[in-house]
């Protein structure tokens, strides 16, 4: 399902398996447990990247789950307990003390793209793997936080257009272009997540203090974080 890898500094949660990764309560518990041990075990110069294995990174919420209830009534409820036990994960990674980086090895889609947009930085490849947000494909209404999430994360309205209203599967050079992602300039899943440690030990060398990194974070978006239920710390003396 997923796993917790440490190396050195550096925390590496990878969704595993061949598949597409989509999320159910017992995948979405899983997550959740990890980040908690990756921030139990934080210190000055812990990074975190999450990245997946095989075609998708996450292809979100898992539908066939919800329709396995054998009513509308019945998916529906368990569609809205996916969304409302996805929006803990989003906190977690927000409230991390430490840089957090996704390394997108495939296709991110709904949910799967939050998951992404919630860490500081997200490389995908060039090669392959698309951002869809299927919402307004599928006929589904978009979670409060997901809506706040992208006026957060994606900068202008066109690009956040694009995203939501459009029903496009975006690749890696346009992601960029459009500010939704820092890189796409990598050949496979695994030149992604060279990139991405690249990337997380130069973070790591700063050995910022993980507290106050967090809370600057939190304080960039205040209409998420509200939303999330987050608070950003104040610290009135530096934390040596």
């Amino acid at each position: 399902m997923c796993t917790l890898e440490k190396r050195g500094n550096l925390f590496l949660l990878t969704l595993t398996g061949d598949n597409e990764h989509r999320f159910n309560p017992d995948a979405i518990a899983t997550i959740l447990s990890l980040l908690g041990q990756a921030k139990s075990q934080a210190k000055r110069g812990s990074v975190l990247i999450t990245t997946g294995q095989g075609k998708f990174f996450s292809n979100g919420f898992d539908l066939a789950w919800a329709q396995a209830s054998g009513s509308l009534t019945g998916a529906a409820e368990r569609l809205h307990q996916m969304v409302e036990s996805f929006k803990p994960v989003v906190a977690a990674l927000l409230d991390l003390p430490m840089p957090t980086i996704a390394a997108l090895n495939g296709h991110a889609a709904a949910a799967g793209l939050m998951l992404a947009l919630s860490h500081d930085y997200v490389f995908m490849r060039k090669d392959r793997g698309v951002l869809y947000m299927s919402e307004v494909d599928i006929g589904l209404s978009m979670p409060d936080y997901f809506a706040a999430m992208v006026r957060s994360k994606i900068g202008t309205s066109a690009a956040r257009r694009e995203v939501l209203l459009s029903g496009k599967k975006i690749r890696g050079e346009e992601a960029v272009a459009l500010g939704i992602v820092d890189s796409a300039a990598h050949d496979s899943a695994e030149g992604v997540v060279e990139a991405t440690v690249g990337l997380a030990e130069k973070l790591a060398a700063k050995k910022w203090n993980g507290d106050v990194y967090a809370s600057i974070r939190k304080s960039l978006y205040p209409e998420l974080c509200e939303i999330l239920g987050l608070k950003a710390t104040i610290f009135a003396t530096p934390k040596l």
